[in-house]
């Protein structure tokens, strides 16, 4: 087995970077798993939810024999909204989550850069060399808030996007009568 495939060095390797990055990372590792879950879940429910929500309730639509009274266009409008409801699911979550995470590796910068300050006042010098270990942890929250940020920056628009297309397809295929 490939050296990188054994899930010991692995996980080492992960505790090392907690260790390097500070207690800022858990934050960011559960918004980066939360992120994906939210992601996952979207995907999924247009994959295998959408269409059968969408054939049930055109089904119920064409069922009906009256399509011109203001009662049956209220019932199109509930109709069309079920839709729009449920294609936009957690999507406002997936949004904030990518907000959210840059601000977490913020966050880890401020506490790295107080490190650094607290290491200058204890040693009575700016040593460069003192100052490193706080520096570089400042700059791994940074990087993993980013990261995982960037990661979800394209679902956070392709999802809204989505779900106003989805429902103003349903929309079209519901027939009004003249």
């Amino acid at each position: 087995m490939p050296e990188w495939l054994n899930p010991k060095l692995a996980y080492e390797g992960l505790l090392d970077f907690f260790a390097q990055g500070g207690v800022v990372l858990v934050p960011i590792m559960i918004v980066a798993f939360m992120l994906w879950a939210f992601i996952m879940e979207r995907l999924s429910y247009y994959m295998f939810a959408h269409k059968p929500l969408e054939n049930r309730l055109k089904a119920e639509w064409d069922a009906r024999s009256d399509k011109r009274s203001w009662r049956s266009r209220a019932i199109r409008d509930d109709l069309v909204s079920q839709v729009k409801m449920h294609t936009d699911k957690n999507v406002g979550i997936v949004q904030a989550l990518v907000a959210v995470a840059p601000l977490l590796g913020l966050l880890g910068t401020v506490t790295g850069m107080i490190k650094v300050f607290d290491v200058m006042a204890l040693s009575g010098s700016s040593s460069a060399r003192l100052m490193a270990g706080g520096v570089f942890q400042a700059t791994i929250p940074t990087m993993a808030g980013m990261v995982v940020a960037l990661s979800g920056l394209y679902f956070s628009t392709w999802l809204p996007k989505r779900s106003l297309r989805e429902t103003a397809k349903f929309a079209d295929v519901l027939e009004i009568g003249e």
